[in-house]
């Protein structure tokens, strides 16, 4: 079971981490909300929580609940720039449908 950074993504996580002046990383992970059921959540971790699982790339420290990491297992997390457009990207091979708007999927 595996959840990746691409550089970009690690770059800007690194980036906002310093500009914030404390955290360890970011926790990744999954919440019951919109038409197709699920979200991604994303925050800043100043503590790893004795059940995270912990993933590093390009030095910075990912952390997901068990719970969630049934959903975003394989889930690669970038950070892209389309257009005027930025924010992260979550390529989740298990995810199997999207709303319209974007907000939620379903695995």
């Amino acid at each position: 079971m595996a959840v990746t950074l691409t550089e970009a993504a690690a770059r800007h996580v690194s980036k906002y981490l310093a500009k914030r002046g404390k955290g360890i990383g970011v926790r990744l992970g999954v919440k019951t909300t919109g038409c197709s059921g699920l979200s991604y959540k994303l925050e800043y971790v100043d503590e790893i929580a004795p059940e995270d699982q912990l993933f590093e790339q390009h030095g910075v420290k990912l952390m997901v609940d068990p719970k969630s990491l049934a959903y975003i297992d394989g889930t690669e997390l970038d950070y892209v720039r389309e257009g005027l457009n930025e924010g992260f990207k979550f390529n989740n091979p298990k995810e199997r449908d999207r709303c319209g708007c974007g907000e939620s999927f379903r695995v």
